[in-house]
């Protein structure tokens, strides 16, 4: 069974201008995800709780994880991880497994610019708010161009009559 987890763009958020970005991913793997979101207490580290201990172990830490590129529906990413040193390496991950320690870690997720052109829609959320500022706008305008003639009708009349 497939799930999906669908990433949003900051950018353009006050402008409707924010994208969406659908990735299929296993059920097991939307799960992971969830878990490390809402991080339930006690019990055995999971896989990528493993893989965020083994990371801090080494002296490293996770600086973001990178949606790197897509081919028809298939999705790469990377880990973005930070050596004791400074020196930053890059680990190819599927996204869902990226997803996953980004959200354990509280670490920023990132999509190349390439993918976002090729997979992302509009947040049309977004762009519904949007058309309701413009229409707003424009009646709050036709109110103040509003004149007391405009309403110079007499109580039971018809304009012209």
């Amino acid at each position: 069974m497939a799930s999906l987890v669908v990433l949003k763009t900051r950018e353009g958020e006050g402008s409707g201008g924010a994208r969406l970005l659908p990735i299929r991913i296993g059920s097991v793997e939307a799960t992971s995800i969830t878990m490390g979101v809402n991080r339930p207490r006690g019990g055995r580290p999971m896989t990528h709780d493993l893989l965020c201990a083994t990371i801090s172990a080494l002296g490293a830490k996770t600086a973001s994880a990178r949606v790197m590129a897509v081919q028809g529906t298939t999705f790469f990413a990377q880990l973005e991880l930070v050596c004791a040193t400074g020196e930053r390496t890059f680990v190819d991950a599927r996204p869902s497994d990226a997803i996953a320690v980004a959200v354990r870690e509280d670490v920023p997720i990132y999509a190349d610019d390439s993918v976002l052109e090729t997979a992302s829609m509009p947040d049309f959320r977004g762009v519904e708010r949007e058309e309701e500022r413009r229409e707003l706008s424009e009646f709050h305008d036709f109110v103040e161009s509003l004149s007391p003639e405009d309403f110079n009708v007499a109580h039971g009349e018809k304009d012209g009559e």
